[in-house]
């Protein structure tokens, strides 16, 4: 398998796949859809709403987090996830701007 040469793509193409990426596994959208459900989590508690192992379910939130989508902060021995705002707000206006270009009314095939 060749290497993409990432340096060929606007930065907009490059940071939506790397969103499409972090997002292209069901167990991160069920991590996303409780941590805004709920606002604040606890890893143990993500254990028990979406049953998966904690070991996994770190793996998805450290690729979560590697976009930026999640945030994390350390208190004592456990680690709070919550969904860091501004990033949501630019991941959604990534995805807009791409759905919004499509012409509905377009004959193409």
């Amino acid at each position: 398998m060749g290497l993409t040469k990432t340096e060929n793509f606007t930065s907009e193409q490059n940071d939506l796949a790397a969103l499409a990426k972090a997002l292209g596994h069901p167990a991160r959208i069920a991590i996303i859809q409780q941590l805004l459900k709920s606002n604040t989590c606890i890893c143990g508690d993500l254990v028990n709403e979406i049953a998966l192992a904690q070991p996994t379910i770190s793996r998805h939130l450290k690729e979560l987090k590697s976009v930026g989508i999640i945030k994390g902060t350390i208190e004592g021995t456990s680690v709070n996830y919550c969904i860091d705002g501004q990033k949501w707000r630019v991941v959604q206006a990534l995805f807009n701007g791409l759905f919004d270009t499509y012409v509905l009314d377009q004959d193409c095939c």
